[in-house]
């Protein structure tokens, strides 16, 4: 894991803690778009009612071939993706994708 990942997992972890996640998973998951493309979110998330959740971390500076992927991951499977961005300034913010 590369720092941003490192705090967004402890920040997880604090979820986990009080009930709200029951399991968590750093690349746990990958996912086929097409013929040689995948997509493995940096976390896969499972909510205490069951529900799988696919997070993405991303500092300030963000690939757009990543991001595209993830889009498309969003529109194909049935789970709830997530784009959580770090800045120094701002801290987390998390939108659903």
């Amino acid at each position: 894991m590369n720092k941003t990942e490192e705090r967004y997992f402890d920040l997880l972890r604090v979820r986990r803690a009080t009930g709200e996640l029951a399991w968590i998973r750093y690349e746990g998951v990958t996912l086929k778009l097409a013929d040689d493309t995948r997509y493995t979110p940096d976390f896969a998330v499972m909510l205490a009612n069951g529900e799988l959740e696919m997070h993405e971390t991303k500092g300030a500076f963000r690939r757009e071939d990543s991001f595209v992927k993830l889009k498309v991951a969003a529109e194909q499977f049935p789970f709830r993706f997530y784009l959580a961005t770090w800045t120094k300034d701002d801290g987390w913010t998390i939108e659903e994708v």
